[in-house]
């Protein structure tokens, strides 16, 4: 589960993140929306311990992410829009990579990249060098190794950026179906479609705060219209960009 405590991070006189608190419990799936400069990749960077938080605490599986950052990450996986991989590796060695940084057995290694990468169509790309593979590609060689060794906690950020609309329908389907095993999945989008469609509860941040959480079901009843864009553009109207 995350646990997610007075967070506040600023840069100088700008809070990027203002005083939120969540909790996703295990096996949830949420959802988080926000236009530009809301807050959600800086909130996410300090969940996944790219930053440091100015005040409030982040927990993965109940572990603090700033007394014991190494624990937390062995719990979870991140995947950001623009994910950084070895260009000069192939994917096939960096799914090696990737499992061997998380304790993974060769064998568990081989079938689980087998696996995933077979369900993202990865196969003709195994052996080329990474650095020569489109940015979707890569984007589907970031989710394989994210997903390998089976983390309690995925955290992603514009997953659907440079998929095709197969591909966004294979990782829906996968995001879902390790939900439903219980993987707590924390998705931040642009994509109202994402949230309507998978989401178990939805969160709309705006200028930093958390301005609603709740299921799309305790969304619609704070608002006449019952649509999600609706309900989005009522809270966050005064949002620039």
């Amino acid at each position: 589960m995350i646990e997610i405590e007075g967070l506040t991070k600023c840069f100088g006189d700008l809070t990027a993140v203002d005083n939120i608190s969540l909790t996703v419990p295990k096996g949830e799936f949420f959802v988080i929306l926000g236009p530009n400069a809301a807050g959600k990749t800086t909130t996410i960077k300090v969940m996944s311990g790219l930053m440091k938080a100015t005040s409030g605490r982040v927990r993965i599986c109940g572990i603090d992410t700033e007394a014991n950052p190494l624990e937390a990450r062995k719990r979870m996986a991140y995947v950001p829009d623009f994910p950084f991989l070895y260009d000069k590796l192939t994917p096939t060695e960096f799914f090696r990579f990737t499992g061997q940084l998380f304790g993974m057995e060769e064998a568990a290694i081989q079938c689980e990249a087998e696996v995933l990468a077979e369900r993202f169509s990865l196969g003709e790309f195994l052996s080329k060098s990474i650095e020569g593979l489109s940015h979707g590609t890569k984007q589907r060689v970031a989710i394989v190794s994210a997903l390998m060794h089976a983390p309690e906690v995925f955290v992603l950020d514009e997953p659907m950026v440079g998929l095709d609309p197969h591909h966004a329908r294979v990782l829906k389907d996968i995001l879902r179906e390790r939900a439903d095993e219980g993987m707590t999945v924390f998705v931040s989008t642009h994509q109202l479609s994402v949230a309507e469609e998978m989401a178990d509860r939805i969160g709309i941040m705006n200028h930093g705060k958390l301005a609603a959480v709740g299921s799309h079901e305790e969304l619609q009843a704070t608002n006449r219209d019952n649509k999600l864009e609706s309900i989005f553009l009522s809270l966050t109207q005064n949002a620039d960009g």
